[in-house]
Order: C-alpha cells, then structure tokens, then sequence
C-alpha cells in the first residue's frame, strides 16, 4: 500500500485564488488588506520566513511593512512599535516574529497587541474566544491543518485524532478546533507529548494522526494505524552529504515508511508549511474586512 499525499502546494494555491476575489471587493470600497511584520534581531530563519510573508502580500496585492529592529532594542521601545501599529489605519493586521530575544517578556508585548489585528491568533482573548467556539482569528498553522483535511474531504467527525505535541503555537490549538461541534470538528481527541508513558500505543489508534513535536522521523511505521490519516507538521533540518546544500528537511514523520501504511499523508516539504502563510494572509483578509 502507498499513500496519496495531501499536497498543500495545491490547497493553499486555490485558497489564494478565493482571497485574491475578496481583496478585490475590499479595493473596489477603498480599502486594501495590511499586514505589518515586526522582526526584532537577525534570526536566520524568521529572516526567511518574514521575507515569504511579504513576497506572497505583493503576490496578493496587499500592503505590507516589515519592521526590523536590533537584538538590543528595549522592551520599551518594542512596546511603542506594537502601539503605534495598533493605531495604524493601513495596517489591518500585524504579527510579532517570534522568538524575541531573551531581556523581552513575550507575553507582555503579545498581551500589548490589539486583539483585531493579532492575526497568528495568539492573544489571549483571541485563544478564549477559539477555545469556547467563537473565534476571531484561529491560529494560522492549526487552521491550515484542518483547512487541509476539510479540502482532502477527510470526514472529521467522530474520528479519534491523535496530537503528538501540546506547544501553544500547535497542539493545544489543534486539539480545541477539532473538539469544536460543525464541519470539519466533531473529532475525538487524545493529545500525547513527551511525558506520555507508552506513547506509540495511542499513536497506533488514531484514525487521523497530527505529528508537531519537533523531532526529526519520530514517527515510525510501527506506531501507525493502517489506513490512519497522518498530518507532519514538523520541519528539521538533517545532514545530507548528497544535497548540495550538505541538509534537508524532514518532518516529524518517517515519511518513507510511514506511508506505506497511511491512506493519506503530507510531505514535508510541500504540505503544511505553505499552509501556514496561506492562512495568516486568510486573517489579514479577515481582518480587513472586519474594518469596514
């Protein structure tokens, strides 16, 4: 047995194509979609991360700030930037790259941004409002997974999903949107971590099984169900002497392996990663129109 793959190359591509139409009505009533990006240091990763952002707001015809700031600025001064985004008309929507470095609080400066414009949905009155089912924006990576399954007409409901992974960013997310009752929730959800005891004895029952514990090939074939569903949110960089750049990435899961048993599975890369991106302009969309 071998696998189809759900391609999130595909998917994001045809939720782009349904945005570009909104972004369209917004321009035609004067308003154009504003997403501000403010990078504090010179993190080679969120570098590249920060600069897909903006190239896909140009792709959309959004408006887009990149705000870098040096690894030494204040908390203060970091604070300023939030308030002043917070009271920009042009920007609808605006994000803190993270990590920030180590003398700045996080919580404090994500607790300073104005909910209607935290489109990665990390504000706590963003994370209630998801958690009781009444969400103003939901976190763009979770999102992207259950826009994934909804688009691969992956039934949802009364499955046994099981999560590897409980970070705020992913797992505790995931496991509240899918618990929700409407289309594409109803799921029975088990979340396991790194402190499960046995943990492979819930992996093997899970009819959908999301992987986001950021450890390279975690997953073997032995830990998944037959016919499971199976979602690899990580991406690690391993050494590869027959790349050219010495590396590669690899998710979570052994992909090789493990999808001679899956029906279903995403690649890493080309499966959740160009999801995320995707969704986080689907919020800045949100968010704009929500300013009309």
């Amino acid at each position: 047995m071998q696998s189809g793959l759900i391609n999130g190359v595909d998917i994001s591509s045809s939720i782009f194509n349904e945005l570009k139409e909104r972004i369209a009505v917004l321009k035609s009533k004067g308003v154009t979609p504003g997403l501000a990006v403010v990078l504090v240091g010179e993190d080679p990763a969120s570098q590249v991360y920060v600069r897909m952002k903006g190239k896909k707001c140009e792709e959309l015809g959004m408006h887009s700030l990149t705000i870098t700031l040096p690894e030494d600025t204040s908390e203060s001064d970091l604070l300023k930037k939030v308030d002043e985004l917070n009271k920009d008309g042009r920007i609808h929507g605006f994000l803190i790259q993270l990590p920030l470095p180590k003398h700045i609080n996080e919580d404090k400066v994500l607790n300073a941004m104005d909910p209607r414009k935290d489109v990665d949905g990390f504000h706590p009155f963003n994370v209630g409002k998801m958690l009781i089912g009444e969400p103003l924006f939901l976190p763009a990576t979770p999102a992207g997974v259950q826009q994934m399954l909804l688009r691969s007409n992956v039934d949802v409901a009364g499955k046994h999903v099981v999560i590897v992974g409980r970070s705020n960013i992913v797992g505790k997310p995931m496991a509240a949107m899918l618990l929700q009752k409407g289309k594409g929730a109803d799921a029975t959800v088990t979340v396991v971590h790194s402190r499960t005891n046995n943990l492979e004895e819930y992996t093997r029952q899970a009819d959908i099984l999301i992987v986001a514990i950021g450890k390279a090939k975690f997953i073997t074939k032995d830990m998944v169900k037959k016919g499971a569903v199976v979602i690899d949110v990580g991406t690690n960089r391993v050494d590869d002497p027959t790349s050219e750049k010495g590396s590669r990435l690899v998710g979570d899961v052994d992909f090789d392996n493990v999808r001679e048993k899956a029906s279903l599975i995403t690649p890493v890369p080309g499966g959740v990663g160009p999801m995320t991106i995707c969704l986080l302009m689907a919020n800045t969309v949100k968010a704009a129109e929500m300013s009309l």
